[in-house]
């Protein structure tokens, strides 16, 4: 899964023969699940068509300060296409469009929406060599990078000219490989590692019974999830569950039972920066599980348990600077229980669900919880979504590594 997914991404073409490979950066935007809005220059259109652009991106391309097709002869305002965008992009970049750009020559609508951008600018140069090089162009350069615009370097090879040389506009491959790797570089998990367990875990009886719990694991998924989109690389370890998650920085630990779930966590415990135990880890298992399945004799049954291992206190036991979050769910005494297993499992924050509240547990795509962190200060939250709940917690970790 690409950064730029849901990205809103405002892609300024110029007029320059570059233009030609819009067209497949329109499409390698959208492939990456970006929303795209083309602003075209004049001169731009005697390269590409708007109509090609518009059909690539599912939008209406803008070119003028004034929609003349309109019956109503609209404006397009460009300081709404300015606020939509999450970045903007422009590409190609002719040394004219730069130039305007950098002396604020306001004379096209690409022009205006550029200086209308809250969000952070890309643009890719486009031209040949000697004006590549040309001291204007440098000067153009320098001052964009001191505006805080990003240049995406021009590459080297066979220019319209016919010169070989630096000028060419980057493939647009390299484009989105540019964009993605800076996108993701300024994500504020960026070089962190966390482990988080997920779902419940299954303690067997014989070949075809076990005692689980109603654990869906969709909390564990929605926190790996927004870890992931904040930047972090993750390990999930998840017992069974029906809950899918699809990103490159997410890689799934599948286990069973609590001995399996205490095994994969172990395993990579060392290396991580960050460990939240969300799994519902069975506290009890049987002794002794049957080689056959039990066959229904008596009116009774017995099962002898024993006690699984605290994967969490273990965990807190051998942790050196790993930030630790533990769930806790309760029923009653529920700030005392869990100040008492902050204590006693060594963590450093909790995350406490009661099942008094209304839409929180198990089966709920909602959840209320209550942070109380190793001093014990105490903060409520409202139900929200589990989303927003995993939210709330990566913001935690955020918060922790800004201190």
């Amino acid at each position: 899964m690409s950064v730029l997914r849901g990205k809103k991404v405002l892609l300024g073409v110029s007029g320059g023969i570059a233009a030609y490979k819009t067209a497949h950066l329109v499409r390698l935007l959208i492939k990456a699940g970006a929303q795209v809005q083309v602003v075209m220059t004049p001169a731009s259109k005697d390269f590409v068509t708007p109509l090609t652009l518009a059909t690539l991106s599912k939008n209406p391309v803008y070119s003028t300060f004034l929609n003349e097709e309109a019956a109503d002869a609209s404006w397009n305002n460009h300081v709404e296409l300015g606020l939509w965008a999450d970045l903007m992009l422009i590409a190609p970049a002719t040394a004219n469009t730069l130039s305007k750009m950098a002396n604020g020559n306001c004379d096209n609508l690409l022009i205006a929406t550029y200086l209308s951008a809250k969000c952070p600018v890309y643009f890719a140069p486009a031209m040949d060599l000697d004006m590549y090089k040309h001291p204007s162009t440098l000067d153009s350069f320098f001052k964009l990078n001191k505006f805080g615009d990003i240049i995406i370097p021009a590459e080297s090879g066979e220019l319209a000219s016919g010169l070989s040389g630096e000028g060419r506009m980057a493939e647009p491959e390299n484009i989105i490989a540019f964009l993605e790797q800076d996108l993701a570089s300024k994500l504020p998990l960026n070089t962190k590692k966390i482990l988080i367990t997920a779902g419940p875990t299954y303690e067997a009886i014989d070949p075809v019974r076990f005692i689980g719990n109603h654990s869906s694991g969709k909390m564990g998924f929605d926190i790996a999830q927004k870890a992931a989109e904040s930047g972090a690389e993750v390990i999930l370890v998840s017992g069974p569950t029906h809950q899918k998650i699809s990103h490159p920085n997410v890689k799934v630990i599948p286990v069973v039972s609590a001995e399996e779930m205490y095994e994969a966590c172990h395993q990579y415990f060392n290396e991580v920066d960050v460990a939240i135990a969300a799994a519902a880890v069975a506290d009890y298992r049987p002794k002794n599980k049957a080689a056959q399945k039990i066959k229904k004799s008596d009116a009774a049954f017995v099962i002898e348990m024993e006690k699984t291992k605290d994967i969490l206190a273990s965990l807190g036991e051998i942790k050196k600077n790993q930030f630790l979050i533990g769930f806790a769910l309760e029923t009653e005494n529920e700030i005392e229980h869990a100040k008492q297993k902050i204590q006693k499992k060594n963590l450093d924050l909790i995350v406490l669900n009661s099942l008094n509240d209304t839409g929180a547990g198990f089966g709920h795509a909602t959840n209320k919880i209550t942070f109380i962190d190793k001093n014990f200060n105490i903060e409520p939250m409202d139900l929200k979504s589990k989303e927003a709940v995993a939210q709330d917690i990566i913001n935690k970790i955020i918060q922790h590594y800004e201190i």
